[in-house]
């Protein structure tokens, strides 16, 4: 029977396919190609990642991935050592009563067959809609971008700067959850985050959650990874404010442009968004409002009348709107990063209608910035 290194070597030669060529086609290393061929397996970083590269290398030759890997977990198990109770010459038989032997063996039919009926009663029911069953795959990213629809256990290698950092979906639900070598990056529907893989300043990896339903784990997630060391970096030459995280930063606003912004009260500079707090207190009789910008799960509008000594703290990953029908009875103050800036909001009797959202620059600076609604 032909070896699967052979299977493959034949069918890529006999096409005229150079390493190069597959390398690029289908996101697999060369070292890698060149392994499977060789029937070379211990440069693997896992057995998820071998079993992922050798089907896609199959199918785009066009191969039965079925038997290919059928072959090689024939060859594993030739590999495997045999148990020493194997190699040990079989102990002597020990002679039984015929009437013991018969007891044991009834015995045992009337446990397997009330096992059977347990099993039969009180097997799970499937749920409508419940996620498919299929094997993980593994993709290899090296350069420029990849984009599909990935699944529960789905893995990511990204190859760069001679390093390997596997990225793998771990959760789907009210957002997508991928584990990383720097911990786990959490995105909303649309949101992005981007990482420095080898911590020299540079962001090289982008990722975009493009859509993805949370009542629909077995749909996946349609994730977009772009790998670039030459992305805009925001303003580098900025110090990282204490407290914030370059590698899985929170997202801007969908519309980040400060166009229009002329008059917007700046309060943080930063390389990235994060996450901030502002705290209100009231320093006489006030009608406040408040709404959480750009947040799926914690839409609609909060509304109190507040008293003098009140106090509120408001969280927020991208922005607030707040509504005051008294602007000198609040007292603001936004906090995040290890600092805290005092806001004023208006004068005496002033209705106001104003946002604290994070917006980016022409320089790709994010801001933190206090502006008001007409």
């Amino acid at each position: 029977m032909e070896s699967l290194g052979n299977k493959l070597r034949t069918a890529r030669e006999g096409k005229g396919y150079t390493y190069d060529k597959v390398g690029d086609d289908i996101h697999i290393a060369t070292r890698y190609l060149k392994a499977l061929e060789a029937e070379e397996y211990a440069g693997f970083p896992g057995e998820p990642y071998l079993l992922g590269f050798l089907k896609n290398y199959g199918e785009y030759l066009g191969l039965d991935t079925q038997e290919l890997l059928s072959l090689y977990k024939a060859k594993r198990r030739q590999e495997e050592p045999v148990p020493v109770e194997h190699l040990l010459p079989p102990a002597a038989p020990r002679v039984s009563p015929w009437l013991l032997v018969r007891v044991l063996i009834c015995l045992a039919l009337l446990g397997a067959l009330g096992a059977g009926v347990y099993f039969f009663l009180t097997r799970p029911q499937a749920a409508p809609g419940s996620v498919m069953i299929r094997e993980p795959e593994s993709y290899v990213l090296n350069t420029g971008t990849l984009e599909r629809r990935f699944y529960l256990g789905d893995l990511v290698q990204i190859d760069y700067d001679d390093e390997e950092y596997p990225l793998e979906l771990t959760s789907l639900g009210d957002a997508v959850t991928i584990t990383t070598p720097y911990g786990p990056v959490i995105l909303d529907l649309s949101q992005e985050v981007v990482m420095d893989l080898n911590s020299d300043g540079m962001e090289e990896l982008r990722i975009v959650a493009v859509d993805f339903d949370k009542y629909r784990q077995d749909v996946g997630a349609l994730l977009r990874f772009e790998l670039d060391n030459t992305l805009p970096l925001a303003a580098r030459s900025v110090p990282e404010p204490a407290g914030a995280d370059l590698r899985s930063s929170t997202p801007p606003l969908p519309n980040p442009s400060t166009t229009g912004l002329a008059n917007a009260t700046p309060i943080f500079a930063s390389p990235n968004a994060y996450p901030f707090t502002l705290q209100v207190s009231f320093l006489g009789y006030c009608m406040f409002r408040w709404e959480i910008l750009s947040e799926r799960d914690r839409r609609g509008r909060n509304e109190r009348y507040f008293q003098k000594a009140d106090d509120i703290n408001i969280q927020a990953q991208n922005g607030v709107r707040i509504w005051a029908s008294n602007a000198a009875a609040v007292k603001l103050q936004a906090i995040g990063g290890g600092r805290t800036v005092p806001l004023e909001l208006g004068s005496a009797g002033e209705v106001v209608v104003a946002d604290v959202r994070w917006v980016r620059d022409d320089e790709y600076r994010y801001r933190l910035v206090l502006v008001r609604l007409e």
